[in-house]
């Protein structure tokens, strides 16, 4: 399977060109435009409806992802398939190798051989993190698509690095992150404009995205002209 990132980072899509018998899973509605050798088979889980899907979907919905999921295959060589995601910003691209920790609806698409789960990650985290009590979790081995609002950059963590809540992308499983303030006292945190923040700890690899839509839904909000 090869793969185009394309239009990046404002309006980023990717472009990929399958080879027969290669498969693809999405979220639903990623899919812009294909080739006509491409099938397209709609589950809760793994391809053919296998691997308890339905409890699967059920998790994967409280993350913030679609209780289904779509599989494309192709069943010729040549063929291309276009994904993009729903809000305006960037995509990149992940070789899996193990596990990768991803916020709710930065999941795009991965290849047939990662398993998509979701991980509990507690009240404490979720309230004061910006993000939801579940994480989707991507499990094994291949090509994984993320997505983000803004753009997306790469720490790769080595003792400890700081990101401002709402704006964490995915992580590996050998990092940790505990909720923190950012300055030495919590009224100055706030009085700064920063207040709480994700402070990560070990060794692995961090996406971050440039923006996140609660902040930008609360510019734009009173902008905007009632219903």
């Amino acid at each position: 399977m090869q793969h185009e990132i394309v239009a990046r980072p404002a309006a980023s899509v990717v472009k990929l060109n399958l080879d027969a018998g290669e498969t693809i899973t999405c979220e639903v509605g990623a899919m812009l435009a294909m080739s006509t050798g491409i099938k397209v088979e709609t589950t809760s889980g793994k391809k053919g409806g296998k691997g308890g899907g339905l409890m699967k979907g059920l998790k994967r919905m409280f993350s913030g992802e679609n209780f289904f999921l779509n599989h494309f295959t192709a069943d010729r060589a040549g063929q291309t398939l276009i994904l993009g995601p729903q809000l305006m910003g960037d995509v990149v691209h992940h070789n899996l190798s193990g596990t990768l920790v991803v916020q709710g609806s930065s999941w795009l698409a991965s290849e047939e051989g990662i398993e998509i789960d979701a991980s509990w990650q507690g009240f404490g985290k979720a309230l004061f993190s910006g993000e939801s009590m579940f994480w989707v979790k991507c499990s094994g081995h291949g090509d994984l698509f993320l997505n983000s609002f803004g753009a997306i950059y790469e720490v790769n963590v080595d003792g400890g690095f700081t990101v401002d809540t709402g704006h964490i992308v995915a992580f590996e499983d050998t990092l940790q992150f505990k909720i923190g303030k950012a300055g030495a006292s919590l009224i100055g945190s706030f009085l700064g404009g920063e207040g709480l923040v994700c402070k990560f700890t070990g060794q692995g690899k961090l996406y971050c995205q440039s923006h996140n839509p609660p902040s930008f839904g609360a510019l734009l909000g009173p902008k905007l002209k009632a219903r």
